[in-house]
């Protein structure tokens, strides 16, 4: 007779969860620029929320998050929104990225999506809210999500954060904020020329951010996750980063 291992199966049920609500959210976002595009932004901002927290919830139901860990996340959440201001100047310049993907591989896939869904809310009420603020919730938080994955398996260098760090950022982030874009210009008119001019044009801003990301990283991220690794043992914050 096998043995079932609680754990793994608890484990497994909050990875199904995660990637139900990355792909429920994203499956609502285009609902609404394909046949509800006159609903208010902010309403589509708020569904994504809520679908984002829900596995902390459902967590919480289960008594497994602490004040602690939920200060912890709102200290990062904070600490992305306070990069993303301090270069507010240089356009695309923004270390927004790299602190969400040093959350993801310190406190897991689950915190890294929720942290860079809500930092990018939270940043635009500085740089501007719009129809384009769903895009870079959901695709900030699938850069959280995706690191988070992706260093289980992966050793975490300066050289593979930044790597893993540039890609997402260039190629994911950028593919999926276009896509606001895409919609905005050409509504439900949408053609493969238009696609590939609208991409071809956000590719310089995309790889500007890439960039950016890849050299916070590669000269801080280590430290950065030294530091955080080192508050989370000294005091136990979060015991078994195991999504």
């Amino acid at each position: 007779m096998k043995s079932s291992n609680p754990a793994s199966s608890q484990s497994s049920n909050r990875s199904a969860l995660l990637f139900a609500s990355a792909v429920f959210s994203f499956a609502v976002i285009l609902l609404w620029q394909v046949l509800f595009d006159e609903v208010s932004y902010y309403l589509i901002c708020t569904a994504v929320l809520i679908i984002a927290i829900l596995p902390v919830l459902f967590r919480f139901e289960k008594k497994s998050v602490t004040s602690g860990e939920i200060a912890l996340m709102a200290t990062m959440i904070a600490l992305a929104v306070a990069s993303r201001a301090a270069f507010y100047l240089i356009p695309q310049v923004k270390p927004i990225a790299a602190v969400v993907v040093v959350s993801a591989v310190c406190f897991g896939a689950e915190r890294g999506y929720l942290i860079g869904a809500f930092s990018a809310f939270v940043s635009n009420f500085l740089f501007g809210q719009g129809y384009w603020t769903p895009y870079q919730m959901m695709a900030l938080g699938l850069v959280g999500l995706l690191s988070g994955i992706i260093f289980r398996f992966v050793k975490v260098n300066r050289f593979t954060l930044a790597a893993v760090g540039f890609v997402l950022s260039t190629v994911l982030y950028g593919l999926i904020v276009d896509l606001s874009t895409i919609f905005a210009v050409y509504g439900n008119n949408i053609t493969l020329k238009g696609v590939l001019s609208v991409y071809g044009a956000g590719a310089p801003f995309s790889l500007i951010f890439g960039l950016t990301t890849a050299a916070f990283l590669l000269i801080f991220g280590e430290a950065f996750i030294k530091k955080l690794d080192r508050i989370n043992t000294k005091y136990e914050i979060i015991k078994g980063i195991d999504e």
